[in-house]
């Protein structure tokens, strides 16, 4: 499974979006899929996810925290699955 599956992240000033990439269907081509994305708001890290419109909503259960590694964490385990597709 590791070879099907990569972690990669875009940085855009203030906001880093984690992303999942995996080989496409029937296909050599690498699909990037938008897993979540962080926004450093007043010294505290938000995190966000993405709809099927590309529209991103923050999520309101998350606490902002200035600990980016402990929002990592947060959406590493998937946050009730609404993060992970």
């Amino acid at each position: 499974m590791k070879n099907q599956i990569k972690i990669s992240y875009k940085i855009r000033g203030n906001h880093v979006t984690l992303i999942e990439e995996r080989q496409g269907f029937k296909s050599d081509q690498w699909v990037q899929l938008p897993v979540a994305q962080f926004r450093l708001d007043e010294n505290e890290w938000k995190i966000y996810w993405q709809d099927s419109k590309g529209k991103w909503h923050f999520i309101d259960e998350i606490e902002p925290d200035e600990d980016f590694e402990k929002q990592l964490k947060i959406v590493d385990e998937g946050h009730n699955g609404l993060l992970w597709g």
